[in-house]
């Protein structure tokens, strides 16, 4: 099966198919190109995709928590893994299969066209050929028609009687003139045809073939090239697929890793706030003074007056102190973390003193490389100079000392939180609830608890009996003075029931600390509060008086 032999006669034809076969060539390359921008626009929206749903937080922000969360964050990252695959089949196919066809088409075409140039100036020579043979053959065909007519005059000359010598000679010269012309003409003629005949043959049995051979090879060349092209076009994404696959099973694990159970707990840890769930309210009785005026028969007495519970004081301030953790803080937070819940208060000072630890740690660790680096200089001066390192070395030891106190002071905070959430717990399955208790108690922070003898964050307030007036507590005496107290950190004392303090400053002691962290003391000025029995050095006196 040849072309040169098969289809020796169809040079245009085999002229026009070869263009076709470029142009499908060309046709095939336009398809992967836009199947390479398919491939990179998906990408590039599986990746906006994914940064459009990963959290936007700061470096100080924490990392999710929840199963659900960590899960679907790893979803996105293997989502953006997967696109990063979409981008290696596109640049694959660009280049194994894309750059390798234009490179390709581009040699072809200039293979073709030197082909058919060389089948053109074959059958040019070959017309040349032809067009000489039968320039000679009609040559030869009109030399015999004048030898002929030259025959003819010389004959009826010679017939003639009354024709000349002369003029029967002049046309036998003539005849033979004709005659000779005519033989070399069909001499010329018989070369031109030999000639021509030799080299149609060796046009159609060895020029042609060769070309249409060089021209099926071409094009057979071109149907491998697209062969191979397929296949690539295909591996191209066969060789991601486990890539792809390890993306998807890592998209399944972490729906696998969702823990409903541990969601749940970490939503009790993140929100637990320590506080006790409120009392029941105690019925107030306000019929009491008219039963009693209409079986005495008689208007109520002071004293019996001074028996009825103080409205304005137990209900007026349990009002709007339903909500758990009081009232929401206003300005920035307290450094002690007093506003926010017990359970909330412990794990920020559990967070604070790690992360003070891990500081001391490096400044012991920069401490530790600056004693060497100075034992070193200090044996071998030429390397540098041991008293360059002092004022570093100061400052580090400075900041340890600094970051020790920070600690010590975090972990007083924190063990006072821890004692009370212990005695809370010791109270909720020991104590019974006194159901007789008139109002809620309110903490300087507004945090509310319904025990009458501890407070959850600030200290105790007094409460009002039943049978005494708001105006009595400002005619009662001042209690006396137990000891005294000073004061090692300051204490800012916002909140109501709470007594502001410098360090060093003295106080005087009229109430000790009741086991809720809070001690009752007073300036010289007489003025009272509540301040955080950490924060104060106290001394105990029997005899002592206050001012």
């Amino acid at each position: 099966m040849s072309w040169g032999t098969e289809l020796w006669d169809q040079f245009d034809n085999l002229d026009k198919h070869t263009q076709w076969g470029i142009d499908f060539l060309e046709k095939y390359a336009k398809f992967v190109k836009e199947r390479i921008e398919i491939e990179q626009n998906y990408a590039k929206q599986l990746r906006n995709l994914v940064k459009k749903y990963c959290p936007k937080r700061s470096p100080k922000d924490e990392e999710p928590r929840f199963t659900s969360c960590i899960a679907f964050f790893n979803i996105l990252n293997e989502l953006n893994d997967y696109a990063g695959q979409r981008e290696v089949v596109a640049e694959e196919m660009g280049h194994r299969v894309y750059g390798e066809l234009m490179r390709y088409s581009h040699d072809l075409k200039t293979e073709r066209k030197m082909h058919l140039q060389e089948g053109r100036k074959a059958q040019q020579y070959l017309d040349m050929c032809w067009k000489q043979m039968d320039n000679s053959k009609k040559k030869f065909e009109r030399e015999c028609r004048e030898a002929e007519k030259a025959q003819q005059s010389y004959e009826r000359l010679d017939n003639d009687t009354n024709a000349t010598k002369a003029d029967v000679e002049k046309a036998k010269q003539q005849l033979n003139l004709r005659t000779h012309m005519a033989d070399e003409n069909k001499n010329e003629y018989a070369a031109q045809l030999q000639n021509f005949n030799g080299e149609q043959h060796k046009h159609y049995y060895i020029v042609i073939p060769q070309i249409y051979k060089q021209l099926q090879e071409m094009d057979e060349r071109r149907t491998i090239k697209l062969s191979e092209c397929y296949k690539g076009f295909a591996d191209s994404e066969r060789k991601v697929i486990p890539i792809i696959s390890k993306c998807l099973e890592g998209m399944i694990l972490a729906a696998k890793s969702v823990d409903e159970h541990r969601d749940s707990q970490l939503v009790i840890d993140c929100f637990k706030s320590g506080f006790e769930p409120p009392g029941d309210f105690p019925f107030e009785d306000y019929s009491q003074n008219i039963y009693r005026t209409i079986s005495d028969g008689t208007i109520s007495t002071p004293k019996q007056e001074g028996m009825r519970i103080d409205t304005k004081t137990t209900v007026g301030k349990s009002k709007g102190k339903l909500w758990l953790f009081g009232k929401k803080p206003k300005g920035p937070a307290l450094e002690d973390f007093s506003h926010l819940p017990p359970e909330q208060r412990r794990k920020k000072l559990q967070q604070r003193i790690d992360e003070l630890n891990r500081e001391l740690q490096k400044e012991t660790d920069q401490k530790d490389a600056l004693i060497k680096m100075k034992d070193v200089y200090e044996k071998n001066p030429q390397m540098g100079d041991p008293s360059s390192l002092q004022p570093k070395l100061t400052e580090t030891m400075s900041n340890m000392d600094r970051l020790r106190m920070e600690i010590h002071k975090n972990e007083a905070w924190l063990s006072e939180v821890e004692g009370k959430v212990a005695a809370r717990s010791d109270r909720r399955h020991s104590s019974d609830i006194n159901h007789l208790v008139t109002q809620g108690r309110e903490s300087p922070e507004g945090s509310y608890t319904d025990d009458a003898n501890q407070e959850v964050r600030g200290p105790p307030q007094q409460h009002v009996q039943p049978n005494e007036f708001d105006d009595e507590f400002e005619d009662d005496d001042p209690l006396p003075a137990i000891g005294h107290c000073k004061a090692i950190y300051p204490f800012d004392g916002h909140n109501e029931g709470t007594l502001a303090m410098k360090e060093g400053e003295i106080l005087y002691i009229i109430e000790e600390d009741k086991g809720d962290g809070w001690t009752r003391a007073r300036r010289h000025n007489g003025e009272e509060g509540y301040v955080p029995t950490s924060y104060i050095d106290v001394t105990l006196e029997k005899n002592s008086k206050g001012s």
